[in-house]
C-alpha cells in the first residue's frame, strides 16, 4: 500500500500539535456560548480552578488566547524591565529563541550555551550567578522539543531561588507528560499549553504566575497593557465580576475543560508513566534498528519526544516522506539548527501509548529500507516489545 502526499496520515506521531482525545473532540462541538453567559463564566472559572489543581500551584492560572509563542513573548515583555540583567539558558532552538525577546526588553542578556544534544549543567548556572550577582531574571526551556532533550529544571530552580532571581520556565511540551510543576521548580512564570501532552488543538497558553512576578510586572512601566501581549489584563479573569479583556476563544475553553478533566481523572502519575514507557520502548526499538539517539546521554532523552539522529549521507526529508508514503505515519523533522540532522517521534497525549512506539519503529524501519539502509525491523519491534512486556502495570 502506498499513501499519497495529500492524504491524511493514518497515524500522526509528531511532536505537536498532536491528535486530540475523543472527549476533546466532542467538547469542540459544544455550543459556542456568549462570553457573558453565566454558564460560560461558570465554566471558565471551573476550568481555571481545575488547571490550578493540575498545575499543583497555589496561584490562579492565567489563560491567554493564543498558542504558547504568545505566552512566551508576553512573559518576556511583561517580566523583563530595561534595567534587568537576564540569563538565558540555551540547549536548543526554543531556548535560543527566547533570547530574541529578552534582548528586545533589556540591555544585557547573558547566555550559557551547550550543544543541542546536551543539557544545561546546574553547576555552570550557579557559577555564573555567583560571578554576576546583578542577574535578575533566568529563562530556561525545560524540554526543547526540536532536540528531544530535557533540562534539570528543579535543580536549576533551587539555585535561581537561592540567588533571588526570577525564573521563567518554558514547559510547553513537558507539562502533562512528565512530573513538572511551577511551585516544585520555583518558577515565577511557568508557560505551557494544551496542544501537546494534554491532547488539545493549538490555540491557548496556560500560565502560572507567582505573587512576586505579578508585583514585578505591575511595577514595570513598559509591561504591555491594553494589548494582546498583556498578561496583566488577564489577572483575575476567572472572577465573574470582572469582564474579559477581549472575547475569549469559547470553543478552545470547552476543549481545555475536557482535556484537564481527562488528565485529572486518569491520574497524572498514570499519564506520566505511559508517556515514559512509550518513549523507553521507542528508544529501544530505535537502537535495535541501528540508529542513534540524538541526545548525547539517554538520561536526558525526553519522555514526550524521541529524537533520532539521521545517519550520515541520508536525507532526513526522504526518510520522513518514506514513513508517510509506505506506512501512512507522519513523524516530525528537526527545526532550525536541528533540521536535516534528526527526526522526531512524538509521544504526547493520545499517542503516548506503548503500541504507538511499535508503529513508529515499523515506519522507521520501512523508511530505512526505502532509502537503501538495511535494518532488522523484526528485531527492533521485538526490542520495543521487550520493554513493554517488562513494564509493571501503570500506577492507578
Amino acid at each position: 500500500m502506498r499513501y499519497q502526499d495529500h492524504e491524511t496520515p493514518v497515524f500522526w506521531l509528531t511532536s505537536g500539535p498532536v491528535d486530540i482525545y475523543p472527549e476533546v473532540r466532542e467538547a469542540l462541538g459544544r455550543p459556542v456560548l456568549y462570553e457573558h453567559d453565566p454558564v460560560f463564566r461558570a465554566r471558565y472559572a471551573r476550568v481555571t480552578e481545575r488547571l490550578r489543581v493540575a498545575l499543583r500551584t497555589t496561584n490562579d492560572p492565567v489563560i491567554l488566547q493564543g498558542e504558547p509563542v504568545l505566552g512566551l513573548e508576553a512573559a518576556a515583555a511583561s517580566l523583563i524591565a530595561r534595567e534587568d540583567v537576564v540569563l538565558n539558558l540555551v540547549s536548543g532552538v526554543f531556548g535560543d529563541g527566547f533570547g530574541w525577546w529578552a534582548r528586545r526588553y533589556c540591555d544585557e542578556v547573558l547566555e550559557i550555551r551547550v550543544p543541542y544534544n546536551a543539557a544545561i549543567d546546574p553547576a555552570a548556572v550557579a557559577q555564573l550567578l555567583q560571578a554576576r550577582p546583578d542577574i535578575t531574571v533566568v529563562a530556561l526551556c525545560h524540554h526543547d522539543t526540536p532536540s528531544g532533550t530535557i533540562n534539570p529544571v528543579a535543580e536549576i530552580g533551587r539555585i535561581v531561588a537561592s540567588h533571588g532571581a526570577f525564573l521563567l520556565v518554558d514547559a510547553v511540551s513537558s507539562f502533562g507528560g512528565m512530573d513538572v510543576h511551577p511551585d516544585d521548580c520555583g518558577a515565577d512564570i511557568f508557560v505551557t499549553a494544551p496542544q501537546k501532552c494534554l491532547g488539545c488543538p493549538p490555540g491557548l497558553t496556560i500560565m502560572s504566575v507567582s505573587e512576586r512576578a505579578w508585583a514585578k510586572m505591575k511595577a514595570n512601566p513598559r509591561a504591555p497593557r491594553a494589548s494582546f501581549l498583556s498578561i496583566l489584563d488577564w489577572e483575575g479573569a476567572s472572577r465573574v465580576d470582572r469582564p474579559f479583556p477581549f472575547t475569549p476563544s469559547v470553543a478552545e475553553i470547552n476543549a481545555l475543560e475536557a482535556a484537564v478533566e481527562r488528565y485529572l481523572s486518569e491520574g497524572p502519575a498514570r499519564v506520566w508513566a505511559r508517556h515514559a514507557l512509550t518513549a523507553r520502548a521507542c528508544r529501544a526499538g530505535v537502537k535495535a534498528l541501528g540508529l542513534k539517539l540524538w541526545a548525547d546521554d539517554e538520561s536526558i532523552a525526553s519522555p514526550t519526544t524521541t529524537a533520532v539522529a539521521v545517519p550520515a549521507g541520508i536525507d532526513a526529508a526522504a526518510l520522513l516522506q518514506a514513513a508517510q508514503s509506505r506506512c501512512g505515519v507522519m513523524l516530525s523533522a528537526g527545526s532550525g539548527a536541528t533540521e536535516g540532522k534528526l527526526l522526531r517521534v512524538g509521544h504526547m497525549g493520545p499517542t503516548a501509548h506503548p503500541v504507538f512506539a511499535v508503529v513508529a519503529i515499523t515506519a522507521l524501519g520501512a523508511a530505512l529500507h526505502a532509502v537503501g539502509v538495511p535494518a532488522d525491523v523484526g528485531a527492533a519491534v521485538n526490542a520495543a516489545m521487550q520493554v513493554i512486556d517488562a513494564a509493571a502495570d501503570l500506577p492507578q
